[in-house]
């Protein structure tokens, strides 16, 4: 256990990330507790509200991320000052992405359906870290020989071929598996030779002249969304706090 701490934490330099991600996913997850706590008038904790003004944690949340970033390039990539850079970033992460869905649609959606948004995010953004941390690199770079590394067309060729599964998936309409195939190049090719969504931009560009590509494409959309879309929102639910009706 030690070797490996060493090897892949302490060596590379990549400490001060786990601190950030461990910051980030606590700190989410005790803002949840709180504002669950505070909406069912429970505990100690209350809205903060100077002079009528609810002041949401997204605040407090870009204040830490601004003086981490800060800290972080006033300094080097060890020692005290990276780690609570670190610290204040990750811990500022969580807060401002609890409350990404107010910051998309400039509105205090936070306990209604497009409020999950922000854990949909927040889950996603914890994962991509923690494929950082456990060695991949964007593109599937990690995945090149020593020889292929040092040889840039190899290095180029891997990226671009990886970089255009992502982004047709992305087109596609699959920006999840567009996102994580950035990290793990065989999910975007399974984003990127599958049907498209019926209403993203390749669908509408290649599927309007063919009215079969279009119906199994809605099929295939409207199986997959009624096998999958109720257990995403149940855990959502399960670790956000259900919206309110």
């Amino acid at each position: 256990m030690g070797h490996w701490w060493y090897r892949n934490i302490v060596e590379p330099g990549k400490f001060p990330l786990l601190l950030a991600l461990a910051s980030f996913v606590l700190t989410f997850l005790v803002t949840r507790a709180i504002t669950r706590l505070i909406r069912a008038g429970k505990g100690p904790f209350r809205n903060i509200a100077p002079g009528g003004v609810h002041v949401h944690h997204v605040v407090p949340g870009v204040v830490l991320m601004v003086a981490g970033g800060f800290i972080a390039l006033a300094g080097g990539r060890r020692g005290f000052g990276s780690g609570l850079a670190a610290v204040l970033f990750g811990t500022g992460a969580g807060l401002v992405l609890d409350e990404f869905a107010l910051i998309l649609h400039l509105d205090d959606v936070y306990w209604t359906e497009e409020g999950t948004q922000s854990v949909e995010i927040v889950i996603l953004t914890a994962a991509l870290v923690a494929l950082v941390l456990a060695g991949f690199l964007p593109f599937g770079v990690n995945e090149l020989s020593p020889d292929e590394t040092r040889d840039r067309f190899q290095v180029v060729r891997t990226v671009g071929i990886n970089f255009l599964f992502a982004l047709i998936a992305l087109v596609k309409g699959k920006g999840r598996l567009a996102v994580i195939g950035v990290f793990v190049p065989f999910v975007a090719l399974f984003g990127a030779v599958r049907l498209a969504r019926p209403n993203s931009p390749w669908a509408r560009r290649f599927y309007r002249n063919r009215p079969r590509a279009r119906a199994r494409a809605t099929l295939r959309a409207y199986r997959h969304d009624r096998r999958w879309s109720a257990l995403r929102r149940r855990t959502e639910h399960f670790i956000g706090g259900a919206p309110s009706r």
